[in-house]
């Protein structure tokens, strides 16, 4: 309750996105239509799979990170920046970081997408901006790296992954998710960057 009440739109996002997300696994069907299918999008029809894809997942293992990730960072943000700002970082960064895959994949009928990373990632680059150097931890690495080195990392994996990559995981929208969550908290928070620049010399 207390989560509820004090981070209301994360609280709905996180639960919502898990029940969907375990109802899809045992549903084909709904897992279908709620799938991001690029070509459809392009063609107008199943526009609405821009927001339903990042409903569901590929299975629990994606789940699990996804809303690991989500846990650690998006109840702190809506706290910072408020419930209305942080559902506009959530959701625009969901619809496009997808776009570029629209685009990219218009002529591909076979391809679809699912998965709230780019709504994630958009998510942890906005924290990113407020606590440059709070530490991030990576999996088999045993201490925390800087958040702003990381977020260089995590940019420069998406873009390499992303033009040599067969893994079937859409690095284009954690790429493009990460720089929607950037580009619209400079928007919505004034002073953010003079913040940004003071945390990461020492001064805040």
């Amino acid at each position: 309750m207390e989560y509820l009440n004090e981070t209301p739109v994360a609280s709905v996002i996180f639960l919502f996105t898990l029940v969907t997300s375990i109802y899809a696994f045992n549903d084909h069907v709904l897992y279908g239509k709620f799938m991001l299918h690029p070509y459809s999008v392009y063609r107008k029809t199943k526009v609405y799979t821009l927001i339903t894809s990042g409903l569901i997942h590929g299975g629990w293992p994606h789940l699990f990170f996804n809303m690991f990730t989500f846990f650690l960072f998006a109840f702190q943000l809506e706290s910072i920046v408020g419930s209305w700002r942080f559902g506009l970082i959530y959701f625009l960064s969901m619809i496009l970081s997808d776009i570029p895959s629209v685009f990219k994949h218009k002529n591909d009928f076979w391809y679809n997408s699912l998965g709230a990373s780019g709504a994630i990632s958009g998510v942890l680059f906005s924290f990113i901006l407020f606590y440059p150097m709070s530490k991030i931890g990576i999996f088999l690495i045993p201490i925390g790296i800087p958040a702003v080195l990381f977020g260089i990392l995590y940019l420069v994996y998406c873009a390499y992954m992303s033009k040599s990559s067969r893994d079937n995981i859409n690095h284009d929208a954690h790429f493009f998710g990460a720089i929607t969550g950037m580009v619209l908290t400079v928007i919505l928070v004034p002073g953010i960057i003079p913040h940004f620049f003071s945390a990461l010399l020492g001064s805040r």
